[in-house]
């Protein structure tokens, strides 16, 4: 997944930090990732959920609000409405360089930001929520105790997550007056409401109020048992996997036509971490899969192995070719199943003159109906008539190269 770096201007002319996470194919929407209060554009929770809307041809843009992270400003002089302010800069940015956002996802304070920032984004088709106040003002439980020196002096230095910030009287006073009924009620895109129960920093009463005062068409979906911050990886995953599925009923991911020769268009795979093997398979923008290698081969056995998907492609096209050969000739076929699975050879038990070692697979089908004898013979022989049973049995022309690196912009 290529990332590339960027630079805009917020909405005080000072440049924010991005990253513009895009797919290694057609780019076929836009996504705006807000972070929550007070992290930045690269909290694990942001950047696995980039690269799975990448994977499926969403580019997404993520960056830091204005004094935050490596952005430029002071987070002082911010409020929530500076930060909705930087939320429609960055999609004017997007709609400038022809990617207009489609879809905003916010988390936490982020999440309440989205919210409010959709009315002056039209082309925004769909909202996500990721453990969002339904009052923004909810975030002043961080720095309860520094509220009277606050109101006294105009602004006091607070620690939030182990780091030091200066929290304004503006601040405080624009979080306290912001009412989020009118933008949700007003919403006109659809929405996905992803909440943890046990959230122990934004309740989850926080997720029922947005989903009553919003309009359909509208989901709610439960991060059981996540934390607040999203911190663990398969927590990341299934928020990402929702967000993928759900995005795609109400976006348009239509591919290009693909390319000569290659009918059902391009198969894309990218390392979904590096510090294992797993992949992240995408097959069009509707097909999407995990392949790993077992727990005894240093993977985290999240998906097929690569030979397993090779064995299913086997045995899915033997049930196929099987049922519309029935079907053609009018026999009571009622139902197909199968088991396979693949293994190394020595060749002599196949060919003596072969190589070393083989690939051997094989198939056990079962069919089920009032066949005779005959026709059960006919269908195993037709078994072995498969596309993907030829393909294997002969010899295949793989040609690989290099792709070149994308160009980064400033």
């Amino acid at each position: 997944m290529p990332t590339d770096p960027i630079t805009f201007a917020g909405h005080s002319g000072e440049m924010l930090a991005a990253r513009l996470d895009l797919p290694t194919g057609p780019v076929l929407a836009t996504a705006l990732f807000a972070h929550c209060f007070p992290c930045s554009k690269d909290i694990p929770a942001a950047r696995r959920i980039a690269g799975r809307l990448a994977a499926m041809g969403i580019a997404v843009l993520r960056f830091d609000f204005t004094g935050l992270g490596h952005s430029e400003g002071e987070f002082a002089n911010t409020t929530f409405s500076s930060n909705v302010a930087d939320l429609v800069a960055a999609a004017q940015y997007l709609t400038g360089r022809g990617m207009a956002p489609a879809l905003l996802i916010g988390h936490s304070l982020g999440g309440a930001a989205v919210l409010r920032a959709r009315a002056d984004i039209p082309s925004v088709k769909g909202v996500v929520t990721l453990g969002a106040p339904f009052d923004p003002g909810h975030v002043s439980h961080h720095f309860d105790a520094a509220l009277p020196e606050i109101n006294a002096k105009g602004q006091a230095e607070v620690s939030l997550g182990g780091r030091p910030f200066v929290i304004s009287r503006d601040f405080v006073e624009d979080i306290t007056a912001e009412a989020l009924t009118p933008a949700i009620a007003e919403l006109h895109a659809a929405l996905l409401v992803m909440h943890a129960p046990r959230d122990a920093t934004v309740s989850i009463d926080n997720a029922s109020e947005i989903f009553s005062a919003a309009k359909h068409p509208k989901s709610f979906v439960t991060l059981d048992d996540a934390d607040h911050l999203i911190t663990r990886a398969q927590d990341a995953e299934y928020a990402a996997e929702v967000i993928s599925a759900w995005a795609s009923r109400y976006i348009d991911l239509s591919p290009p036509a693909p390319p000569p020769g290659a009918p059902e268009g391009v198969l894309r795979v990218s390392e979904a971490d590096p510090a294992g093997f797993l992949q992240d398979i995408q097959s069009g923008p509707h097909h999407h899969a995990f392949a790993d290698e077992p727990l005894a081969y240093g993977g985290t056995n999240k998906g097929m192995s690569p030979y397993g998907f090779v064995s299913a492609g086997l045995g899915a096209c033997t049930s196929m070719t099987l049922r519309m050969y029935a079907r053609r000739k009018g026999w009571p076929l009622d139902s197909i199943s199968g088991d396979g699975c693949h293994d190394k050879v020595h060749a002599q038990e196949a060919q003596p003159s072969g190589p070393a070692k083989i690939d051997h697979f094989t198939r056990t089908i079962r069919i089920c109906g009032p066949l005779d004898a005959d026709q059960r013979a006919k269908l195993l022989e037709i078994a072995d008539k498969c596309p993907v049973h030829r393909t294997l049995e002969h010899s295949s022309k793989v040609t690989t190269t290099l792709a070149q690196e994308p160009a980064t912009s400033g």
